[in-house]
């Protein structure tokens, strides 16, 4: 354990053991919680977010004088506990969220949420986004991508694909969870068309069943092109994912011998995850010089309080090596061009951010989703500050596996940004077409063809960009998944 966590611990225990005084034991009446009721949940719930909420104090239920006595046995505490009665998912939502906080969720199963942070989830790999049909309550699915080795890849649909019902009912905003992601397994997409302008149905169906433990290898595509006297790297990059750090280090150590002279990043369909492997690509990006701040971490005033007095230093600096020690393969660049769209959220926009002091970054696309506060996963693991540990999980309570996601902090850039919540504008404004969203890697893909004329100054195979379906997104798969927009951190105070 890293000395700024063991020194976490023990304030945090001091803290906590501070709180309650002899006087507040003996006069506090008591009541046994009723074990069926979940209390132990509720309990868990609110002594993590009462010390690491990043809004605590700005939610009074969370104060640290709301009660006297936080025992499970005190009256006021109990009966507060058992608020929404036996529903620990209510309360976390109703009684401990500050009213601003967009991001912050729970889980019943912490094993579930934890494999959705390392790109494991039941799914049948078919990625889309959901658009609504101009004055109306209906939508029109479009596939983004097809995950490769899922029930998906192994039927016709491929991306660009449309489908305007699931089961033969016409999907709309009111009906779309139950249809898309509810608890059966398998489902009927009736596909569509693009005919005059419209999207209607052209009576064809594909059936596709959610298969357990799936996992997405982020990496979609990496290719180098050659075009205009330039080497471009060209990434699509679908998830931070810790697990396939080592492998996008070899993506850029192939970059890096092919001699690329400009690289395009992909991320408009990458709804964040890890800091570090945010850090680690940005690294690959642009520099391994362990003295370059590339970011600062904010916590809630309680905590910060304590780093301060401590003059522990919460800064993270790039990297020079992977997590395995893995030398970086760094292209050292000055400028780099990212495609975002308004599903590029989280430790992609931090990436974006993180850069910008330091080199020239093209954004182009659409608005990014505006998502620059950190959660880390926390379960009933009292003696490690409910902070989970997959080398702890025999110290979780047995009989609670629910886990909470809460929102720790904010990053800052090294020039002390990180007011992006409405989101990171584009530099190059320029929305995805439903009737035309072209293939990844794909010279007259739009975006991609966008970004290769700007590198090259030169005309492209592609010289028309107008838009004729211009899409909004209404929601997308992957935010209906445990994993959904988060931006996570492993370890506090930033000790990846």
């Amino acid at each position: 354990m890293s000395t700024y966590l063991k020194t976490g611990l023990l304030l945090f225990l001091f803290w906590m053991t501070s709180c309650v005084t002899e006087d507040d034991i003996y006069l506090t009446e008591t009541v046994e919680p009723n074990p069926d009721a979940g209390v132990a949940v509720q309990d868990f719930m609110w002594k993590a977010m009462n010390f690491w909420y990043f809004w605590q104090a700005e939610v009074d239920n969370l104060a640290d004088d709301r009660f006297p006595n936080t025992s499970q046995g005190s009256r006021d505490y109990t009966q507060f506990l058992l608020s929404e009665g036996d529903d620990p998912g209510k309360f976390f939502d109703k009684q401990l969220l500050f009213d601003e906080d967009r991001f912050s969720f729970y889980n019943d199963d912490y094993v579930e949420l934890t494999q959705a942070l390392s790109g494991i989830s039941k799914s049948n790999g078919m990625e889309f986004g959901l658009v609504r049909v101009p004055e109306s309550n209906d939508l029109v699915g479009y596939v983004r991508y097809i995950v490769p080795n899922s029930d998906a890849a192994t039927k016709t649909i491929r991306r660009g694909d449309l489908f305007t019902g699931v089961n033969g009912t016409t999907l709309t905003d009111s009906n779309y969870l139950d249809l898309l992601f509810g608890s059966s397994a398998t489902y009927t997409l009736n596909m569509a068309n693009v005919v005059d302008g419209k999207v209607v149905s052209n009576g064809e169906e594909v059936t596709l069943t959610k298969q357990d433990n799936l996992q997405e290898n982020p990496i979609f595509l990496d290719e180098i092109i050659e075009t205009g006297g330039k080497k471009i790297a060209y990434l699509v990059y679908n998830g931070f994912t810790n697990e396939f750090d080592e492998q996008l280090n070899d993506v850029f150590g192939r970059f890096k011998s092919g001699g690329v002279t400009d690289l395009v990043l992909d991320l408009r369909y990458n709804p964040g995850g890890s800091v570090n492997t945010s850090r680690l690509l940005s690294s690959m990006i642009y520099g391994t010089n362990t003295k370059d701040v590339f970011l600062k971490a904010r916590y809630n005033e309680k905590y910060q309080k304590i780093l301060e007095d401590r003059n522990t230093d919460v800064q993270e600096y790039f990297a020079a090596k992977t997590g395995s020690g893995t030398p970086i393969n760094s292209l050292k660049l000055k400028k780099v061009y990212v495609l975002t769209t308004q599903s590029s959220a989280s430790a992609s926009e931090l990436v974006i951010n993180g850069l910008e002091p330091y080199m020239d970054v093209v954004q182009i696309g659409e608005k990014t989703r505006g998502k620059n506060e950190f959660s880390v996963t926390m379960v009933d693991d009292r003696d490690n500050n409910y902070l989970y540990s997959p080398k702890r999980v025999n110290k979780i309570a047995s009989d609670n596996r629910w886990a909470i996601q809460p929102l720790l902090g904010r990053n800052e850039n090294a020039d002390g940004f990180s007011d992006y919540t409405a989101g990171l504008e584009p530099d190059i404004t320029l929305r995805e077409d439903l009737s035309n969203l072209g293939n990844f890697g794909d010279l007259n893909e739009p975006l991609l063809a966008k970004a290769i004329r700007e590198i090259t100054g030169t005309a492209t195979a592609k010289t028309d960009f107008s838009v004729a379906l211009p899409m909004e997104t209404v929601t997308s798969s992957k935010l209906h998944t445990p994993m959904g927009d988060t931006m996570y951190v492993t370890d506090i105070p930033i000790v990846w």
